[in-house]
Protein backbone atom coordinates (compact mmCIF):
# COMPACT_ATOMS: atom_id res chain seq x y z
CA UNK A 1 0.00 0.00 0.00
CA UNK A 2 1.60 3.32 -1.02
CA UNK A 3 2.29 5.96 1.61
CA UNK A 4 0.04 9.03 1.62
CA UNK A 5 1.48 12.17 0.10
CA UNK A 6 3.08 14.50 2.67
CA UNK A 7 0.37 17.11 2.11
CA UNK A 8 -2.28 14.53 3.07
CA UNK A 9 -0.46 13.11 6.09
CA UNK A 10 -1.12 14.22 9.66
CA UNK A 11 1.67 16.67 10.62
CA UNK A 12 1.85 15.06 14.04
CA UNK A 13 3.12 11.83 12.47
CA UNK A 14 6.06 13.66 10.92
CA UNK A 15 6.62 15.57 14.16
CA UNK A 16 6.59 12.43 16.32
CA UNK A 17 8.81 10.37 14.02
CA UNK A 18 11.21 13.27 13.55
CA UNK A 19 11.46 13.86 17.29
CA UNK A 20 12.16 10.18 18.04
CA UNK A 21 14.83 10.01 15.32
CA UNK A 22 16.59 13.00 16.88
CA UNK A 23 16.07 11.53 20.36
CA UNK A 24 18.00 8.39 19.45
CA UNK A 25 20.68 10.01 17.29
CA UNK A 26 21.48 12.90 19.62
CA UNK A 27 21.02 10.88 22.81
CA UNK A 28 23.68 8.38 21.80
CA UNK A 29 25.99 11.10 20.59
CA UNK A 30 25.85 13.07 23.83
CA UNK A 31 27.03 10.00 25.73
CA UNK A 32 30.29 9.57 23.82
CA UNK A 33 32.13 11.65 26.43
CA UNK A 34 31.49 8.85 28.94
CA UNK A 35 33.72 6.59 26.85
CA UNK A 36 36.76 8.85 27.18
CA UNK A 37 38.14 7.44 30.44
CA UNK A 38 37.44 3.74 29.69
CA UNK A 39 39.02 4.09 26.24
CA UNK A 40 41.99 5.93 27.72
CA UNK A 41 42.55 3.20 30.31
CA UNK A 42 42.05 0.18 28.02
CA UNK A 43 43.76 1.07 24.76
CA UNK A 44 45.84 4.07 25.78
CA UNK A 45 44.10 6.65 23.61
CA UNK A 46 44.58 9.94 25.47
CA UNK A 47 42.22 12.87 25.81
CA UNK A 48 43.70 14.82 22.92
CA UNK A 49 43.40 11.79 20.60
CA UNK A 50 39.90 10.89 21.76
CA UNK A 51 38.88 14.53 21.50
CA UNK A 52 40.23 14.53 17.93
CA UNK A 53 37.95 11.60 17.02
CA UNK A 54 34.93 13.49 18.36
CA UNK A 55 36.19 16.63 16.63
CA UNK A 56 36.44 14.77 13.31
CA UNK A 57 32.88 13.57 13.85
CA UNK A 58 31.68 17.12 14.39
CA UNK A 59 33.65 18.49 11.46
CA UNK A 60 32.39 15.84 9.02
CA UNK A 61 28.86 16.38 10.31
CA UNK A 62 29.22 20.07 9.57
CA UNK A 63 30.98 19.93 6.21
CA UNK A 64 28.56 17.36 4.81
CA UNK A 65 25.40 19.07 6.06
CA UNK A 66 24.81 21.44 3.11
CA UNK A 67 25.17 18.60 0.62
CA UNK A 68 23.03 16.17 2.60
CA UNK A 69 20.49 18.94 3.18
CA UNK A 70 20.36 19.50 -0.58
CA UNK A 71 19.79 15.76 -1.10
CA UNK A 72 16.89 15.90 1.36
CA UNK A 73 15.47 18.96 -0.41
CA UNK A 74 15.67 17.12 -3.73
CA UNK A 75 14.86 13.50 -2.91
CA UNK A 76 13.05 13.65 0.42
CA UNK A 77 14.12 13.44 4.06
CA UNK A 78 12.92 9.86 4.55
CA UNK A 79 15.47 8.27 2.24
CA UNK A 80 18.30 10.37 3.63
CA UNK A 81 17.36 9.58 7.24
CA UNK A 82 17.16 5.83 6.54
CA UNK A 83 20.61 5.84 4.96
CA UNK A 84 21.96 7.86 7.87
CA UNK A 85 20.58 5.37 10.40
CA UNK A 86 22.23 2.42 8.68
CA UNK A 87 25.59 4.19 8.42
CA UNK A 88 25.38 5.31 12.06
CA UNK A 89 24.91 1.70 13.20
CA UNK A 90 27.85 0.57 11.05
CA UNK A 91 30.09 3.28 12.50
CA UNK A 92 29.31 2.24 16.08
CA UNK A 93 29.95 -1.43 15.31
CA UNK A 94 33.34 -0.60 13.78
CA UNK A 95 34.19 1.68 16.71
CA UNK A 96 33.51 -1.22 19.10
CA UNK A 97 36.39 -3.21 17.57
CA UNK A 98 38.86 -0.32 17.35
CA UNK A 99 42.27 -0.82 18.92
CA UNK A 100 43.78 2.62 18.50
CA UNK A 101 43.26 6.27 17.68
CA UNK A 102 43.11 5.76 13.91
CA UNK A 103 40.28 3.24 14.20
CA UNK A 104 38.30 5.65 16.37
CA UNK A 105 38.96 8.51 13.95
CA UNK A 106 37.58 6.51 11.03
CA UNK A 107 34.60 4.91 12.81
CA UNK A 108 33.42 7.09 15.69
CA UNK A 109 34.81 10.11 13.88
CA UNK A 110 34.28 9.98 10.12
CA UNK A 111 31.53 7.37 9.67
CA UNK A 112 29.36 8.43 12.59
CA UNK A 113 29.81 12.09 11.67
CA UNK A 114 28.71 11.44 8.10
CA UNK A 115 25.79 9.29 9.28
CA UNK A 116 24.50 11.91 11.67
CA UNK A 117 23.94 14.37 8.84
CA UNK A 118 20.88 12.33 7.88
CA UNK A 119 19.34 11.80 11.33
CA UNK A 120 19.80 15.13 13.12
CA UNK A 121 18.44 18.64 12.98
CA UNK A 122 19.06 19.80 9.42
CA UNK A 123 17.24 17.00 7.62
CA UNK A 124 14.58 16.42 10.28
CA UNK A 125 13.73 20.09 10.89
CA UNK A 126 13.67 20.70 7.15
CA UNK A 127 11.09 17.91 6.77
CA UNK A 128 8.96 18.92 9.74
CA UNK A 129 9.03 22.58 8.67
CA UNK A 130 7.21 21.68 5.46
CA UNK A 131 4.43 19.80 7.22
CA UNK A 132 3.67 22.40 9.90
CA UNK A 133 1.94 25.77 9.34
CA UNK A 134 4.25 28.78 9.63
CA UNK A 135 2.51 30.10 12.76
CA UNK A 136 3.28 26.85 14.61
CA UNK A 137 6.69 26.16 13.14
CA UNK A 138 8.67 27.51 16.09
CA UNK A 139 6.81 25.26 18.52
CA UNK A 140 7.32 22.26 16.23
CA UNK A 141 11.05 22.98 15.93
CA UNK A 142 11.22 23.27 19.71
CA UNK A 143 9.57 19.87 20.16
CA UNK A 144 11.96 18.18 17.74
CA UNK A 145 14.92 19.90 19.39
CA UNK A 146 13.65 18.77 22.78
CA UNK A 147 13.75 15.25 21.39
CA UNK A 148 17.53 15.49 21.37
CA UNK A 149 17.42 16.44 25.01
CA UNK A 150 15.04 13.62 25.92
CA UNK A 151 17.58 11.31 24.33
CA UNK A 152 20.39 12.88 26.32
CA UNK A 153 18.43 12.53 29.57
CA UNK A 154 17.51 8.89 28.91
CA UNK A 155 20.44 7.53 26.92
CA UNK A 156 23.39 9.12 28.72
CA UNK A 157 22.62 7.28 32.00
CA UNK A 158 21.80 4.19 29.95
CA UNK A 159 25.18 4.46 28.25
CA UNK A 160 26.91 4.68 31.63
CA UNK A 161 24.98 1.61 32.79
CA UNK A 162 25.97 -0.26 29.63
CA UNK A 163 29.63 0.71 30.07
CA UNK A 164 29.52 -0.55 33.67
CA UNK A 165 27.78 -3.79 32.64
CA UNK A 166 29.40 -4.79 29.34
CA UNK A 167 32.26 -2.34 28.87
CA UNK A 168 32.61 0.49 26.38
CA UNK A 169 32.75 -1.89 23.41
CA UNK A 170 29.51 -3.60 24.39
CA UNK A 171 27.88 -0.21 25.00
CA UNK A 172 28.66 0.77 21.40
CA UNK A 173 27.05 -2.42 20.10
CA UNK A 174 23.90 -1.74 22.13
CA UNK A 175 23.85 1.77 20.65
CA UNK A 176 24.18 0.36 17.14
CA UNK A 177 21.11 -1.83 17.64
CA UNK A 178 19.13 1.12 18.95
CA UNK A 179 20.06 3.55 16.18
CA UNK A 180 19.02 1.00 13.55
CA UNK A 181 15.42 1.75 14.57
CA UNK A 182 15.68 5.13 12.84
CA UNK A 183 15.51 3.33 9.49
CA UNK A 184 11.86 2.47 10.19
CA UNK A 185 11.04 5.83 11.77
CA UNK A 186 12.25 7.55 8.58
CA UNK A 187 9.01 6.46 6.91
CA UNK A 188 7.18 9.11 8.95
CA UNK A 189 9.15 11.99 7.40
CA UNK A 190 9.25 10.58 3.87
CA UNK A 191 8.09 12.45 0.80
CA UNK A 192 9.60 14.97 -1.58
CA UNK A 193 9.67 18.62 -0.44
CA UNK A 194 7.67 19.98 -3.37
CA UNK A 195 4.75 17.79 -2.30
CA UNK A 196 4.46 19.50 1.08
CA UNK A 197 2.43 22.42 -0.20
CA UNK A 198 0.74 23.62 3.03
CA UNK A 199 3.97 24.46 4.78
CA UNK A 200 5.36 26.12 1.68
CA UNK A 201 2.64 28.70 1.53
CA UNK A 202 4.02 32.14 1.00
CA UNK A 203 7.35 30.85 -0.23
CA UNK A 204 6.64 30.98 -3.93
CA UNK A 205 5.43 28.26 -6.29
CA UNK A 206 6.20 24.86 -4.66
CA UNK A 207 9.23 23.29 -6.20
CA UNK A 208 9.73 26.19 -8.62
CA UNK A 209 12.34 28.29 -6.87
CA UNK A 210 15.98 28.10 -7.87
CA UNK A 211 18.45 26.69 -5.34
CA UNK A 212 21.21 28.79 -6.88
CA UNK A 213 19.14 31.92 -6.40
CA UNK A 214 18.48 30.98 -2.77
CA UNK A 215 22.18 30.48 -2.11
CA UNK A 216 23.13 33.77 -3.78
CA UNK A 217 20.47 35.62 -1.84
CA UNK A 218 21.67 34.14 1.45
CA UNK A 219 25.30 34.97 0.61
CA UNK A 220 24.34 38.64 0.12
CA UNK A 221 22.36 38.82 3.37
CA UNK A 222 24.55 40.06 6.29
CA UNK A 223 22.24 38.49 8.84
CA UNK A 224 22.87 35.05 7.37
CA UNK A 225 26.58 35.38 8.09
CA UNK A 226 25.90 36.65 11.59
CA UNK A 227 23.79 33.55 12.22
CA UNK A 228 26.81 31.52 11.13
CA UNK A 229 28.97 33.34 13.67
CA UNK A 230 26.54 32.67 16.49
CA UNK A 231 26.05 29.01 15.62
CA UNK A 232 29.85 28.50 15.48
CA UNK A 233 29.94 29.52 19.12
CA UNK A 234 27.04 27.24 20.01
CA UNK A 235 28.90 24.29 18.50
CA UNK A 236 32.06 25.14 20.44
CA UNK A 237 30.16 25.19 23.74
CA UNK A 238 28.17 22.02 23.16
CA UNK A 239 31.12 19.90 22.00
CA UNK A 240 33.49 21.18 24.67
CA UNK A 241 31.09 20.53 27.53
CA UNK A 242 29.65 17.24 26.26
CA UNK A 243 33.09 15.78 25.55
CA UNK A 244 35.15 17.11 28.45
CA UNK A 245 32.84 17.95 31.37
CA UNK A 246 32.87 14.40 32.86
CA UNK A 247 36.68 14.29 32.73
CA UNK A 248 36.92 17.87 34.07
CA UNK A 249 34.77 16.96 37.06
CA UNK A 250 36.78 13.78 37.65
CA UNK A 251 39.92 15.95 37.75
CA UNK A 252 38.31 17.84 40.63
CA UNK A 253 38.05 14.55 42.59
CA UNK A 254 34.30 14.33 41.90
CA UNK A 255 32.84 10.86 41.40
CA UNK A 256 32.42 9.85 37.71
CA UNK A 257 28.71 9.25 38.30
CA UNK A 258 28.32 13.00 38.83
CA UNK A 259 29.64 13.64 35.33
CA UNK A 260 27.13 11.23 33.84
CA UNK A 261 24.37 12.80 35.90
CA UNK A 262 25.44 16.28 34.79
CA UNK A 263 25.12 15.33 31.11
CA UNK A 264 21.75 13.74 31.79
CA UNK A 265 20.54 16.87 33.61
CA UNK A 266 21.67 19.03 30.71
CA UNK A 267 19.38 16.95 28.54
CA UNK A 268 16.51 17.05 31.04
CA UNK A 269 16.54 20.81 31.46
CA UNK A 270 16.95 21.40 27.76
CA UNK A 271 13.63 19.64 27.21
CA UNK A 272 12.09 22.62 28.98
CA UNK A 273 14.48 25.09 27.39
CA UNK A 274 13.92 23.89 23.84
CA UNK A 275 10.15 24.03 24.27
CA UNK A 276 10.23 27.48 25.87
CA UNK A 277 12.53 28.92 23.21
CA UNK A 278 10.51 27.21 20.50
CA UNK A 279 7.38 28.95 21.77
CA UNK A 280 9.26 32.23 22.05
CA UNK A 281 10.22 31.89 18.38
CA UNK A 282 6.51 32.19 17.51
CA UNK A 283 5.86 35.13 19.85
CA UNK A 284 9.01 37.27 20.19
CA UNK A 285 11.77 38.65 17.99
CA UNK A 286 13.95 35.60 17.52
CA UNK A 287 17.19 37.49 17.25
CA UNK A 288 16.78 39.12 20.66
CA UNK A 289 15.94 35.84 22.35
CA UNK A 290 18.89 34.22 20.62
CA UNK A 291 21.24 36.94 21.84
CA UNK A 292 19.86 36.44 25.34
CA UNK A 293 20.67 32.72 25.20
CA UNK A 294 24.33 33.41 24.42
CA UNK A 295 24.66 36.12 27.06
CA UNK A 296 23.05 33.73 29.52
CA UNK A 297 25.64 31.08 28.76
CA UNK A 298 28.44 33.53 29.59
CA UNK A 299 26.85 34.29 32.94
CA UNK A 300 26.34 30.61 33.78
CA UNK A 301 29.95 29.66 32.98
CA UNK A 302 31.34 32.58 35.00
CA UNK A 303 29.18 31.58 37.98
CA UNK A 304 30.30 27.95 37.71
CA UNK A 305 33.99 28.89 37.74
CA UNK A 306 33.56 31.39 40.57
CA UNK A 307 32.45 28.85 43.19
CA UNK A 308 34.14 25.70 44.56
CA UNK A 309 33.71 22.61 42.40
CA UNK A 310 31.35 20.26 44.20
CA UNK A 311 28.66 17.78 43.16
CA UNK A 312 26.09 20.48 43.97
CA UNK A 313 27.77 23.18 41.86
CA UNK A 314 28.15 20.71 38.98
CA UNK A 315 24.46 19.85 39.25
CA UNK A 316 23.37 23.49 39.27
CA UNK A 317 25.65 24.27 36.34
CA UNK A 318 24.19 21.37 34.36
CA UNK A 319 20.63 22.50 35.06
CA UNK A 320 21.30 26.11 34.04
CA UNK A 321 23.38 25.25 31.00
CA UNK A 322 20.85 22.60 30.03
CA UNK A 323 18.08 25.18 29.85
CA UNK A 324 20.22 27.14 27.36
CA UNK A 325 21.76 24.09 25.66
CA UNK A 326 19.94 23.69 22.33
CA UNK A 327 17.52 26.59 22.58
CA UNK A 328 19.59 28.10 19.79
CA UNK A 329 18.37 25.46 17.30
CA UNK A 330 14.66 26.37 16.97
CA UNK A 331 15.59 30.06 17.06
CA UNK A 332 18.35 29.85 14.46
CA UNK A 333 16.51 27.50 12.11
CA UNK A 334 13.37 29.59 12.66
CA UNK A 335 15.22 32.72 11.61
CA UNK A 336 16.50 31.04 8.46
CA UNK A 337 12.97 29.93 7.59
CA UNK A 338 11.52 33.32 8.47
CA UNK A 339 13.96 35.23 6.28
CA UNK A 340 14.31 32.87 3.32
CA UNK A 341 11.25 30.60 3.44
CA UNK A 342 11.17 26.82 3.87
CA UNK A 343 11.64 25.52 0.31
CA UNK A 344 15.41 25.22 0.76
CA UNK A 345 15.45 25.26 4.56
CA UNK A 346 17.49 22.04 4.82
CA UNK A 347 20.17 23.45 2.51
CA UNK A 348 20.36 26.95 3.99
CA UNK A 349 20.18 25.78 7.59
CA UNK A 350 22.67 23.05 6.66
CA UNK A 351 25.23 25.71 5.80
CA UNK A 352 24.62 27.46 9.13
CA UNK A 353 24.86 24.10 10.87
CA UNK A 354 28.22 23.57 9.16
CA UNK A 355 29.48 26.60 11.09
CA UNK A 356 28.09 25.02 14.26
CA UNK A 357 30.08 21.86 13.62
CA UNK A 358 33.28 23.71 12.77
CA UNK A 359 32.92 25.34 16.16
CA UNK A 360 32.27 21.89 17.64
CA UNK A 361 35.51 20.63 16.09
CA UNK A 362 37.48 23.26 17.96
CA UNK A 363 35.46 22.74 21.13
CA UNK A 364 36.10 18.98 21.27
CA UNK A 365 39.66 18.84 19.96
CA UNK A 366 40.87 22.26 21.02
CA UNK A 367 39.92 21.72 24.66
CA UNK A 368 41.73 18.39 24.64
CA UNK A 369 44.76 20.06 23.09
CA UNK A 370 44.68 22.80 25.73
CA UNK A 371 44.56 20.17 28.47
CA UNK A 372 47.42 18.19 26.92
CA UNK A 373 49.59 21.32 26.72
CA UNK A 374 48.72 22.99 30.03
CA UNK A 375 47.31 20.27 32.26
CA UNK A 376 44.03 22.15 32.79
CA UNK A 377 40.91 23.39 31.03
CA UNK A 378 41.23 26.99 32.28
CA UNK A 379 41.96 28.51 28.86
CA UNK A 380 39.09 26.57 27.28
CA UNK A 381 36.62 27.94 29.81
CA UNK A 382 37.91 31.50 29.28
CA UNK A 383 37.53 31.18 25.51
CA UNK A 384 33.99 29.85 26.01
CA UNK A 385 33.01 32.97 27.95
CA UNK A 386 34.50 35.34 25.37
CA UNK A 387 32.82 33.51 22.49
CA UNK A 388 29.45 33.64 24.24
CA UNK A 389 29.67 37.42 24.47
CA UNK A 390 30.69 37.69 20.81
CA UNK A 391 27.76 35.51 19.72
CA UNK A 392 25.28 37.52 21.75
CA UNK A 393 26.44 40.76 20.15
CA UNK A 394 26.48 39.23 16.65
CA UNK A 395 22.77 38.39 16.72
CA UNK A 396 21.50 41.84 17.70
CA UNK A 397 21.86 43.63 14.31
CA UNK A 398 20.35 40.85 12.15
CA UNK A 399 17.70 42.09 9.68
CA UNK A 400 14.99 39.48 10.17
CA UNK A 401 12.30 40.68 7.75
CA UNK A 402 11.03 38.16 5.15
CA UNK A 403 12.71 38.69 1.80
CA UNK A 404 10.79 38.59 -1.47
CA UNK A 405 9.97 35.41 -3.38
CA UNK A 406 12.91 33.67 -5.01
CA UNK A 407 13.24 33.55 -8.80
CA UNK A 408 11.80 30.46 -10.40
CA UNK A 409 14.13 27.71 -11.50
CA UNK A 410 15.52 28.59 -14.91
CA UNK A 411 14.75 32.29 -14.52
CA UNK A 412 17.45 34.90 -14.41
CA UNK A 413 18.78 35.48 -10.94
Amino acid sequence: MPLPAPSARNPWIALLCGAVIVTIAMGLRQGFGLLLRPVELEIGVGREAFGLAIAVQNLVLGLAQPFVGALADRHGAGRVAAAGGLLYALGLVLASVSTGALGLDLSLGFLVGLAMTGVTFVVVLGAVGRFVPAEKRGMAFGIVTAGGSVGQFLLVPATQMAVDAVGWRGALLVGAALVALTVFLAIGISGKPQDAAPASAGAGRPGGESLGAALRLAARHPGYWLLNVGFFVCGFHVAFIATHLPAFLADQAIDPSVGARALALIGLFNILGSYVFGLSADRLRKKYVLAGVYFGRAVVIVAFLAVPFTPLSATLFACAMGFLWLGTVPLTSGLVGQIFGVRYLSTLFGIVFMSHQIGAFFGAWGAGLVFARTGSYDAAWTISIALALIAGLANLPIRDARIGALPAAGAAA
